[in-house]
């Protein structure tokens, strides 16, 4: 086990003096800018010249992720008879947020999202915390020391009966301007509600792209405003009705939004599943989705995973390999797919064996990506047949140094894909796996290798016990992706989710500046 004891905060006074001497020289640096300025001004243009460039101290800044509030549950007069209830119990909501142990490791503390940001009541400072009984979007907010802390957050919501019972969870995520979101229908038995949440002062005018499987949707409304600090539901039935499959870009003018889209299914009267569709990686020629927990499936069940793909603009073939804990499968029909522009496509992957996957899809022309498995479990004493759980994933950047905070509760298990050059690479791709405590340290760390086109799992509660988070640091030139698969087992069957890691970013100690050589004019 290797641990490291975080280095002391600065003193009051050595503090106050590191804050007066950027100040200071930062004011020098805008005389300095401002006399050149002027300079050129009163002698007229000059030729360019390189100049050299000067290190300038910068702060580290904290680290704040915006959280999804809780899970959404069906008014109760939707079924129109009140001996079934859509939602006969309510939801289990809590947040979870770790950081990592180290000089970048500052107090955590829970914000209410809005223009104050005022302070929640939850326990703050250490390296972990655990906040139950969320009510609404709240936003984790990391301190810094010497530098940027490595810090990640996510909310959970169980419902265990009803419309909406399932594991519908998230990592927490900075707010962003450009976000694609794979996965959700609007078809009979399903609901698909997007959630914009904008954490910031000022107000936010989002534009919503749908896609469907016959190509953009005509949507009645395209622009959505999103008050500073506040969070709008927007029904995708009411927009977008009758779609079989959802894929929803939005982009944010005037200030930046957290989105997310939950996705509620029911075939009759059982639950068939709860879970959040989150942004994964803009439109690229690869893309690659890990996290697949697949139980065994025949080809045709309603009940097999899906891949779900869309060319946004122009139309390709998509080629897709998927890797498994002992290589890649080869799944007749599913190698090539060919996508036309703006039309969303469910490629059915039945057939699988019982395993942990990663989907890597490659094209000619940039695609978006996202999968979603499902858990079948027995019939309650109301419903038509099974209840089914489902779980949505996202498309993931590779090689992502990032943190999971593991929702209390849950059974956890780091899934890693590793995506070689081409199907004839036999290397390694290798990582460090931090499993961290309550108090930001590590329990345990461990040497993770997985062999190319393999996918690998490990159980977090065979590493280590009191796990809150987990820490994945990629290496070697074997590209890998990542995820954390969620499981609560139940008598009527396992609830599912899967938690992509939040991206630890890093920090700069000092940026380099240079004067613009260009002449000014006046």
């Amino acid at each position: 086990m290797t641990t490291t004891d975080p280095e002391p905060a600065p003193a009051p006074r050595e503090d106050r003096f590191r804050r007066a001497a950027r100040a200071a020289s930062g004011v020098l640096v805008l005389a300095l800018a401002g006399g050149a300025v002027a300079a050129a001004a009163r002698v007229g243009d000059a030729p360019v010249a390189p100049l050299a460039a000067v290190q300038v101290e910068v702060a580290p800044t904290p680290v704040t992720l915006q959280c999804p509030g809780p899970v959404l549950l069906p008014e109760r007069t939707v079924r129109g008879d009140a001996a079934f209830d859509p939602a006969p119990v309510p939801a289990q909501v809590a947040l979870d947020a770790v950081t990592a142990a180290g000089a970048g490791a500052g107090p955590l503390a829970v914000v209410a999202t809005g223009p104050t940001g005022a302070a929640a009541d939850a326990p703050g400072g250490g390296g972990s915390l655990h906040l139950g009984d969320v009510d609404a979007p709240l936003a984790v907010r990391a301190q810094p020391r010497e530098t940027s802390p490595v810090a990640a957050a996510s909310v959970a919501s169980v419902v265990t009966d009803g419309d909406a019972r399932g594991l519908a969870a998230a990592s927490c995520r900075t707010p962003s301007s450009d976000d694609w979101l794979v996965g959700a229908a609007t078809a009979v038995g399903s609901t698909a509600t997007l959630v914009l949440t904008n954490p910031g002062l000022t107000v936010a005018q989002v534009e919503l792209e749908v896609f469907g499987p016959t190509g953009p949707v005509d949507v009645s409304t395209t622009q959505h405003v999103v008050a500073a600090g506040g969070t709008k539901q927007i029904d995708l039935g009411g927009l977008a009705a009758d779609q079989a499959a959802l894929v929803v870009h939005l982009t944010a003018a005037g200030g930046q939004v957290a989105a997310h889209v939950q996705d509620t299914a029911v075939r009759g009267f059982t639950p068939a599943g709860t879970d959040l569709v989150v942004p994964g990686d803009a439109p690229a020629t690869r893309q690659v989705v890990t996290g697949l927990v697949v139980a065994e499936s025949q080809v045709g069940s309603p009940d097999a995973p899906v891949l779900r793909l869309l060319a946004p603009r122009d139309a390709t073939t998509a080629r897709i390999a998927l890797l498994g804990g002992d290589g890649p499968v080869a799944l007749p029909g599913a190698q090539d797919v060919a996508l036309a522009a703006g039309e969303v496509t469910d490629v059915p992957l039945g057939g699988l064996p019982e395993g942990v996957y990663t989907v890597v899809v490659d094209a000619q022309a940039p695609v978006v990506a996202g999968a979603v498995t499902t858990s079948v479990g027995q019939q309650g004493g109301l419903d038509d047949e099974q209840r089914v759980e489902r779980a949505w994933s996202a498309s993931s950047a590779l090689d992502a140094h990032g943190v999971v905070a593991l929702p209390r509760g849950t059974d956890a298990a780091v899934v890693v894909g590793a995506v070689g050059r081409d199907a004839d690479d036999t290397r390694e791709a290798t990582a460090t796996l931090r499993v961290l405590g309550g108090d930001g340290r590590a329990l345990s760390e461990h040497d993770v290798r997985v062999d190319a086109g393999t996918t690998g799992a490990w159980r977090v509660a065979d590493l280590a016990e009191g796990a809150v988070g987990v820490e994945l640091v990629p290496e070697g030139d074997v590209a890998v992706a990542w995820a954390v698969s969620l499981r609560v087992e139940r008598e009527d069957g396992s609830l599912m989710a899967v938690l992509g890691p939040v991206p630890v970013t890093g920090s700069a100690d000092a940026r380099d500046v240079r004067e613009d050589a260009r002449p000014a004019r006046g």
